[in-house]
Formats: structure tokens, sequence, C-alpha cells
């Protein structure tokens, strides 16, 4: 695996995150957890794989919302054909939702456990490997 280097001074910009393709990201957001000591502790790492199967999820949806387009006909009786938005998009909307909450608990875990404030425990560190989702 290799670490992204973010561009200025070390800091991970906007502009640096939408020029990253998912792996990109993932390894950021790893690189900030190792960063802050948190990378192994078990609420890291599980929060970290459901995101990363959230944003497999959002990425097979683009692509089926992109080959079907933003409509979809359904045919009824006598062959009438009826249009409807794409359920796709519903299904997008609701898993990015999710997947922006999953983003504040990482936020959460790597700023508050990642702290001197805070003890993250013994007991509940984990290996985490970006290639496991």
């Amino acid at each position: 695996m290799t670490a992204f280097k973010p561009k200025q001074g070390g800091r991970l910009m906007a502009k640096d995150i939408k020029n990253m393709n998912l792996q990109e990201q993932a390894e950021a957001v790893l690189q900030k957890a190792t960063e802050k000591g948190v990378s192994t502790n078990f609420f890291f790492v599980t929060t970290f794989k459901r995101y990363q199967v959230q944003m497999k999820i959002l990425s097979e949806l683009e692509k089926e919302i992109n080959a079907s387009g933003a409509t979809v006909t359904k045919e009824y009786v006598k062959g009438r054909g009826n249009l409807y938005t794409n359920p796709a998009i519903g299904e997008y909307n609701k898993t990015a939702t999710a997947a922006n909450g999953t983003v504040s608990t990482l936020i959460n875990i790597i700023e508050k456990m990642g702290s001197n404030d805070m003890d993250v425990g013994t007991g509940f560190n984990l290996k985490l490997d970006l290639d496991d989702v």
C-alpha cells in the first residue's frame, strides 16, 4: 500500500480529495488515523470497514445510474409504459446519507480517541488491511 501524500504542507485539502479515487481516499483516512494513533482501535477498524463497504455500494450505484439514466420506464397492461425516477437514485441517496454519518463517526474516533484526553483502552486493537473489503 502506498500512502497518499497531501500537496500543501502535509494537510489534506478538499481539492486533493476531489482528485482522489476511493482507494486513495481510504489511504488518506488511514494515514490520519495512524498519525493520531487509532488505526488499530477496534471502533475505528469496524467503522472504517463499514465506510469502505458503503463507498463500494455508492460506486456501483453511480455506474448503474450512469448506464440507465435518471428515469426508467415500466410497462404495464396493454404495453403502456409509465416513466419513473430510477430507483437506484433513491438507494444512492440513502447510502450517501449513511456514509456521511459513518464519516462523522470516523472523524470523532480519530479526533477524540486520538487525543490525550481519552484512553483508547487495551484489548480493542485490530490490524486493518485495505484489501479486506
